[in-house]
C-alpha cells in the first residue's frame, strides 16, 4: 500500500498487500506493449549478436586470418570502451538514417555493443575444443560451415546460453537510448515506461506502480535465468576449468 511505502518512520515490513497497482500498470497504460517492444528489441539484438558472433569468433579462434593480433586488439578496446560515449554519434546516424521511433534503432547499437564481449567469450570457448574432432569432421568431408553448424555449436552450447544471457539483459535494461531513439508511446521499452510513470498529481510519486513496474521488469530475467539455470553453470564452469 501506498501509506506503508512512504509511512514515517519507515515500514520494512508491510502488513498490508495488494494487486491494485499491477491491475494500474496494465489498465492505465499499455504495458504489454512496453514488455512485447523490450522482448522483441532483447531477443532480436541476442540473436543477430550470437549469429555474426559466432562465426567470427571460431574464425578467430581456429582459422587465423591475417592481422589477428590486430583484430583482436580492436575487438577488446571496443568491449572496453563506455557506450555512452557513442550516445551523441549514435543521435546523429539515427537521424541522418531516419530510423528514429524504429525497431532498428535500438537493435543495431544493441547488437554492435555487444557483438564485442559476444566474440571474445566464445573465441575462448572455441579455442578449447580438441583440434582433433575438427579434423576428422573434415575427414569425413565437412566443410568449415557444416564443421561449425553440426560440430562446434552444439558442443558449445552451454557457452551460446551464457553469452545470449549477458547480451539479453544488457538490451532489456538499457535506458539512455531507448529513452532518446524511440519517442512514440508505443515502441517505449520497459525502462523508460517505468521512468515516466506519473502519479494523480504532479506532487505525487507514484510508488506502488513504480515498485509494480519493477517487479514485472525483473520477473522475465529472473525465469529466464533459472530456465537455463543448468546450461549456465555447465558455461560457467567449462570456462573456469579451461581457462
Amino acid at each position: 500500500m501506498n501509506e506503508d511505502i512512504a509511512a514515517v518512520p519507515t515500514v520494512y515490513f508491510p502488513t498490508r498487500f495488494t494487486f491494485n497497482h499491477y491491475i494500474e500498470l496494465f489498465t492505465r497504460r499499455p504495458f504489454w506493449r512496453y514488455i512485447f517492444n523490450s522482448a522483441f528489441v532483447s531477443i532480436t539484438s541476442t540473436a543477430v549478436s550470437l549469429a555474426i558472433g559466432a562465426p567470427a569468433a571460431y574464425a578467430l579462434a581456429r582459422l587465423r586470418p591475417w592481422g589477428e593480433k590486430a583484430i583482436l586488439a580492436s575487438v577488446l578496446i571496443v568491449t572496453l570502451f563506455p557506450g555512452i560515449l557513442l550516445f551523441l554519434g549514435l543521435l546523429e546516424i539515427i537521424q541522418a538514417l531516419k530510423l528514429g521511433n524504429n525497431y532498428l534503432a535500438l537493435i543495431i547499437p544493441y547488437t554492435a555493443i555487444n557483438l564485442p564481449l559476444t566474440i571474445l567469450v566464445l573465441r575462448s570457448f572455441f579455442q578449447q575444443l580438441p583440434k582433433d574432432l575438427e579434423d576428422s569432421a573434415r575427414v569425413d568431408g565437412y566443410n568449415t560451415f557444416q564443421l561449425l553448424w553440426q560440430i562446434v555449436l552444439p558442443m558449445t552450447l552451454p557457452a551460446l546460453v551464457t553469452t545470449g544471457i549477458l547480451t539479453f539483459i544488457f538490451a532489456w535494461n538499457e535506458f539512455i537510448f531507448a529513452l532518446t531513439f524511440m519517442t512514440r508511446e508505443e515502441l517505449k521499452t520497459i525502462p523508460v515506461a517505468a521512468a515516466q510513470l506519473g502519479g494523480a498529481t504532479i506532487y505525487e510519486i507514484p510508488y506502488g506502480p513504480i515498485a509494480a513496474a519493477t517487479v514485472v521488469g525483473t520477473l522475465p530475467l529472473i525465469l529466464l535465468v533459472l530456465f537455463f539455470q543448468r546450461r549456465i553453470v555447465q558455461g560457467l564452469t567449462a570456462g573456469a576449468v579451461k581457462g
